[in-house]
């Protein structure tokens, strides 16, 4: 039986303000059904859309379902300004070392350029982006998969995009009172050779002791099955964790599997989102997106945020060095 979504637009009242956004007394009124817009110190130089607050049934919908879709989280303009930088940065980028995303086969195709990444930016490209010459089919720009892991850190445009007031506050609603951002992701799900993402946990990748973190998906261009959006299985998340991604100890990377019962797949819904939405991700949801076939791309960006009152396991695949440590907002 297919389960309702919650879908958080703004609200119909107009000119709604508050003093201080912390002032929850002031708010309860306005923020029990849906955003209240609050216009105090918005972000100009990303021109973000009228600040916006969660509001109880919004939270327990993510708490119900492991996942909220929030529609104009991000305006059109701050989308392609981070679309036109990616496109720069693949622009420079001089491919004298390939490395492949797949995860159809991670543990073998986890190289060090794959595990030195977290603390660089650094380019993998799609599984089916070369021929058996190990030439490229099509051109650099229409073959790279991903740019990850620390585009929030090291380049000032995704460092604004990353670092604003509206996600913070998002954010410590969630329950993550003092965020560290982790790990960033440009996602271009490039036309007709974009590769699927198997049925995953974000907490198999990215796991503390407690495990208190959130991912946040945003949708830089429509998302829609032909392209390739996400599906989840709503409610997923209190399965429990069914694996870790794990370094290894003689080298490379392996899995830990704590259950290797198949997902319900047959429970997933599409996510169709419009540019400029923000699909929030619990670390336990089972989510995947499936292979673009289309012609057109599906351009994401997906932060990840955890809490530092958590342990983060030396066995973690994506580690930093001492010398860059992780920041907050």
């Amino acid at each position: 039986m297919r389960r309702s979504l919650i879908i958080i637009k703004k609200g119909s009242r107009k000119g709604v303000a508050f003093p201080h956004i912390r002032r929850q007394s002031r708010q309860k009124s306005v923020l029990t059904n849906r955003f209240a817009v609050v216009l105090i110190n918005p972000s100009p130089e990303l021109k973000m859309l009228p600040r916006m607050t969660l509001g109880l049934q919004q939270i327990a919908a993510y708490k119900r379902d492991g996942f909220l879709v929030i529609e104009n989280f991000v305006s059109p303009t701050a989308c392609d300004d981070l679309r036109a930088r990616a496109e720069e940065l693949v622009r420079e980028f001089n491919p004298s070392l390939i490395s492949i995303f797949s995860t159809h086969e991670q543990t073998r195709t986890s190289d060090d350029y794959f595990l030195e990444s977290g603390d660089k930016i650094r380019f993998f490209f799609e599984e089916n982006a070369f021929n058996s010459n190990r030439m490229l089919r099509q051109s650099k720009e229409q073959s790279i998969n991903k740019i990850g892991h620390a585009l929030h850190d090291l380049d000032p445009v995704f460092d604004r995009f990353s670092r604003t007031k509206e996600i913070e506050q998002l954010v410590r609603e969630l329950g993550i009172e003092d965020p560290l951002l982790l790990q960033s992701m440009y996602i271009f799900k490039q036309p007709r050779i974009g590769g699927e993402v198997t049925c995953h946990q974000d907490a198999t990748f990215i796991y503390t002791e407690p495990l208190r973190m959130v991912g946040l998906w945003f949708a830089l261009e429509d998302a829609t099955i032909e392209n390739g959006c996400l599906w989840a299985i709503p409610g997923g998340h209190k399965l429990g964790l069914k694996s870790r991604f794990v370094r290894a100890d003689a080298g490379g990377t392996r899995f830990e599997t704590f259950d290797d019962s198949p997902w319900a797949e047959e429970n997933l819904q599409p996510l169709e989102v419009k540019k400029g939405s923000l699909i929030v991700l619990h670390p336990l949801l089972p989510h995947l997106s499936r292979e673009n076939k289309s012609s057109q791309s599906r351009h994401a960006y997906t932060l990840h945020i955890i809490d530092p009152s958590c342990e983060y396991p030396a066995s973690n695949w994506l580690q930093r060095s001492a010398e860059m440590p992780l920041r907050g907002f």
